[in-house]
């Protein structure tokens, strides 16, 4: 079989994550030949990783003959670029969330998530995305959105469930919260294309998209998100400076509270929250409520580990789980956090594509659905009214 070579764009914390996954990718032989990022820190991630070559430029990697697959782990508002040029090479994309978002145009008032109308934005965002995924399927080659919760083992667990019941899902309450990323880029529209909902509830809104269809396709039926409704807010703007504690994020023109409801053309429901102002590490949570039972995925926190520990010197170089603020007390330690969250799992399947050339569980069609809904979600919250399709 011919080695799959990658091309890593980035070098932050999604790419130690889906570093950790290549290595343990099986029954295909893959190597990350090379590393592309503009700082001096993308020397240290190549040596750390015994990646063979970096590179300062997207260019010169997309440019590399040895390369077979672009991996895409860069701030959103160069997602779309990226995508296009690098399908254009000839090679295949793996792309980090959020597929897209609105960045911002000429003649915009800044910051953009308080002047520019979310009803523009929607229309923009999906006017780009069908030129991107024009672009993309006229280059005949893969896709692959990594979304890693389609991947998380208490997500496929659920669809295998609905697959052997065919129950009718009734109600999808979907939940990524934790206490603020540190990134100055999330504070900002133009960075990232939206606040909370869109960084961090693009992963459950994903999920229950994907829930939906799986119960449909089981059932032999069509089901297509009908509507949404939305809010958002920021609710951390009420704390003095002394009263943040361990709330991080200071948004400029974005939200750190929302909570975003979809109606599909079945009647039924599924709500999506997500804040950035929840303490105690990150909530990644999909209830599902069927016609004949309910099913739980608690991808974190849940119970596989619990301590109890009272030195936090001792425990400087263990890892509990993300976002949490301290080590002592009581804490869910997150076990094999990449298998627990699907990154490895996403990974795998990738490679198996590339080499099958088979179309990938998360594919064009979800990241595209979800960034529409998500937007419609801002247009409806802007307006306080329902946005249909």
């Amino acid at each position: 079989m011919a080695k799959i070579r990658i091309g890593l764009a980035g070098c932050g914390f999604v790419s130690e994550l889906h570093m950790h996954a290549y290595r343990r990718v099986y029954g295909v032989n893959v190597e990350v030949r090379a590393v592309a990022a503009r700082g001096d820190h993308v020397v240290e991630f190549a040596r750390r990783h015994q990646i063979p070559t970096a590179y300062r430029s997207f260019r010169d990697l997309i440019a590399d003959a040895d390369i077979d697959v672009i991996d895409i782990c860069t701030p959103p508002n160069l997602h779309a670029s990226m995508i296009v040029e690098a399908m254009q090479t000839g090679k295949h994309v793996i792309c980090e969330k959020p597929f897209a978002g609105y960045f911002g145009r000429d003649g915009d008032k800044m910051p953009i998530g308080k002047h520019v109308p979310k009803a523009l934005m929607y229309a923009r965002v999906l006017e780009e995305m069908e030129k991107t995924r024009a672009a993309i399927e006229k280059t005949g080659r893969l896709f692959m959105y990594a979304e890693d919760w389609i991947y998380a083992p208490a997500i496929t667990k659920t669809v295998e469930i609905l697959k052997a019941t065919k129950d009718k899902i009734l109600f999808m309450k979907g939940e990524e919260s934790h206490s603020g990323s540190h990134a100055a880029h999330a504070a900002q529209w133009a960075m990232t294309g939206g606040g909370s909902l869109i960084r961090m509830g693009c992963h459950p809104l994903s999920a229950v998209l994907h829930l939906k269809q799986v119960e449909a396709e089981a059932r032999g039926e069509t089901v297509t998100v009908s509507s949404v409704t939305c809010d958002v807010g920021n609710v951390a703007a009420c704390l003095r400076p002394d009263e943040r504690g361990v709330i991080k994020s200071n948004p400029v023109d974005v939200e750190d509270w929302g909570v975003l409801t979809a109606t599909f053309s079945d009647g039924t429901k599924a709500t999506v929250f997500s804040g950035d102002m929840i303490a105690g590490g990150v909530r990644n949570l999909i209830e599902t409520y069927t016609s004949g039972g309910a099913l739980f995925a608690n991808i974190t926190p849940n119970t596989h580990m619990m301590s109890y520990q009272t030195s936090e010197e001792k425990l400087a170089g263990v890892y509990i789980t993300e976002k949490v603020d301290r080590k002592t007390g009581w804490q869910y330690i997150c076990l094999e956090e990449e298998w627990t969250r699907g990154y490895t799992q996403e990974i795998q399947d990738f490679m198996e594509c590339v080499a099958t050339g088979r179309q990938p569980l998360s594919d064009l069609a979800l990241a595209f659905e979800t960034i529409k809904v998500n937007y419609a979600g801002y247009w409806a919250a802007e307006e306080g009214r329902r946005v249909s399709f």
